[in-house]
């Protein structure tokens, strides 16, 4: 059992969205079930996630779950969410990720400095916010979520128009998954920070537990910047 407390949340996070009885092992290994209404992956994909150097892995039936427990035998943790290594081992149609999950505590956040430009909050919904999806375009709107945030929005305008954007979605386990989005004309400029801060002091006022997955590197140094810490990477396989 891991005595680290932020591992230990992120944990059992997952297990419980794995919809089926399962716990991350004591060791670099993984532990594969079926669960048919898996949290982990889209129906009747396989789903991996990896924490702390175990990982646990969901499959839709006996039968893929056979099929994954002999490929991946030979793995480490780590490397069920590498592409290429699940690329080798099985007969994959598509991947989704691999994603890093990153959690942040109230002691290791780290706020976006004084100076940082002005925040206001909005209502989850306002309308300025699907301006902005627009503005970034379909995939990256995906990928950020802001249209499922039950969180009120923390948001940057410039000229009159939102520029950036964040805010979070309530998940089991007390935990609040970030969304966070920035228009492309406005990167790099600290606008994601200034917004995933107000997101995630919302958050741990509240009381949750911050979590935030991203794929792109300029996501992940933004996250760690705030003091989140990278705890593993969810991955996502549909089978041929």
């Amino acid at each position: 059992m891991t005595t680290d407390p932020l591992l230990a949340m992120a944990r059992r996070l997952w297990e419980g969205l794995a919809s089926a009885p399962v716990a991350f092992p004591s060791t670099g290994a993984a532990a594969v079930v079926v669960s048919p209404r898996s949290g982990l992956c889209p129906d009747g994909w396989v789903g991996v996630v990896s924490l702390g150097g175990a990982a646990i892995v969901t499959a839709p039936d006996e039968e893929t779950a056979a099929t994954v427990r002999r490929a991946l035998a030979g793995l480490a943790a780590e490397a069920l969410t590498d592409a290429e290594a699940v690329r080798a081992a099985l007969p994959v149609s598509r991947l989704l990720g691999p994603a890093a999950l990153a959690y942040a505590s109230a002691d290791g956040f780290r706020p976006a400095a004084a100076g940082a430009p002005t925040v206001e909050q909005l209502p989850g919904d306002h309308p300025d916010l699907r301006a902005l999806d627009r503005a970034a375009g379909a995939d990256e709107a995906g990928e950020a979520g802001l249209d499922e945030i039950t969180s009120p929005a923390f948001a940057v305008r410039e000229g009159g128009r939102l520029v950036a954007a964040a805010g979070y979605r309530t998940w089991p386990g007390r935990t609040a998954h970030l969304s966070v989005l920035t228009a492309p004309g406005s990167r790099g400029r600290g606008l994601a920070r200034a917004t995933g801060s107000a997101a995630t002091s919302h958050a741990l006022t509240a009381g949750l537990l911050p979590q935030w997955r991203a794929r792109p590197p300029a996501s992940r140094r933004v996250a760690a910047a705030l003091g989140f810490r990278e705890l593993g990477a969810q991955l996502s396989i549909a089978l041929v």
